[in-house]
């Protein structure tokens, strides 16, 4: 079948093949699973720059060993409500959700719980661990570091990551509300998928390697991402480095290398906080003033060219279930480069194209 844009993909197929790739790289067929299924769900959401694009950056990473498929993660501080964990260069998906399962637990017997996590690496999109608190009746929060994407503020080299940050809660009858942002303008992924589109990036979301504006996605890998709100931007990416790297003992600032870089240690850290909601009220009412929030959101009039107000999340949610009722469809470079990771593992009998 040729390679194209609009071939659509069944996500659960999708899902099949890339666990299989990750059980050749050396995962177990329970883990491959979880990190397999971090990539299709950020294509579910609409976010493909976090998607199955980053399957074969993440099998590079494996083969190169710089990334260990066996790492178990070892508890080093356990506090009751706070805990600190080695992830022992293991996935960083499966470090994440490890970390997200022990904060609500000791959420749930202690009220509120911090989790941090040394030596793992990306973990793709952040909300799909907090979300996992929220399901939970908690309200989580999840930092971690990233590998250096913008300069300091008033500086001219990349010291800083885009170091995102997510928040989720319960909303009653509706999906959950959570919040999943980098600090700079745009996530690096939107720029390498726009790279791999052929597509040209707006004004505004980086510089080039000579410090001047630009719009081809090539200089601005090669070149500095600009922060949102410009100070305010890099002011909070720091602190999410002192929370998920300095903070855990981990590596921070330079030293964190990225999942597209196959030659070196991550280092990178995170931080994931759960509040469990029943400590300070019943569920119930949580959910039903969570529903009164939204409504008045939802209720204000709209500014022109706008059609309708979204709460964080709601569009992910609302993309997820056409995209589960009408497959995928990923961008011509996607797919070629699933074919070679497909070829180079010996799956191409399991490519879902």
């Amino acid at each position: 079948m040729p390679i194209s844009s609009a071939t659509k993909i069944d996500p659960t197929r999708l899902l099949t093949f890339a666990t299989a790739v990750y059980v050749a790289a050396g995962m177990s067929q329970e883990e491959a699973n979880l990190c397999a299924d971090t990539l299709v769900q950020a294509d579910l959401w609409g976010h493909q720059s976090h998607g199955v694009m980053r399957l074969s950056w993440y099998a590079a990473r494996l083969k190169a060993g710089v990334c260990d498929p066996k790492a178990r993660p070892e508890l080093i501080v356990d506090a009751g409500g706070l805990a600190l964990i080695d992830g022992h260069d293991g996935m960083g998906q499966v470090l994440t959700a490890h970390a997200a399962r022990e904060a609500i637990r000791r959420a749930k017997a202690h009220g509120i719980a911090a989790v941090g996590i040394r030596n793992s690496n990306h973990f793709g999109t952040a909300l799909y661990f907090t979300l996992m608190a929220a399901r939970e009746g908690c309200v989580a929060f999840l930092s971690t570091n990233a590998s250096p994407a913008m300069a300091p503020w008033g500086g001219r080299k990349k010291t800083v990551g885009t170091n995102p940050w997510s928040w989720a809660c319960p909303a009653g009858s509706h999906p959950p509300m959570v919040l999943d942002i980098a600090n700079t303008g745009v996530a690096r992924g939107k720029i390498y998928l726009a790279k791999q589109k052929g597509q040209s990036i707006p004004e505004g979301w980086a510089i080039n390697a000579a410090g001047a504006p630009t719009t081809d996605p090539a200089e601005a890998i090669e070149g500095i991402i600009l922060p949102m709100a410009q100070h305010k931007g890099y002011a909070i990416a720091l602190m999410m480095d002192m929370l998920s790297g300095v903070l855990t003992g981990g590596g921070f600032g330079s030293e964190i290398a990225g999942p597209y870089q196959a030659e070196r240690r991550s280092r990178a850290g995170q931080l994931m906080i759960a509040l469990n909601i029943e400590a300070m009220q019943p569920l119930t009412e949580f959910n039903a003033r969570m529903e009164e929030l939204i409504s008045q959101i939802k209720s204000v009039p709209l500014a022109q060219g706008f059609s309708e107000v979204f709460y964080p999340g709601e569009i992910e949610a609302r993309n997820e279930a056409r995209n589960r009722a009408e497959g995928l469809f990923l961008p011509d470079d996607t797919l070629a480069d699933l074919k070679k990771v497909a070829a180079k593992y010996g799956l191409l009998e399991h490519l879902p194209f």
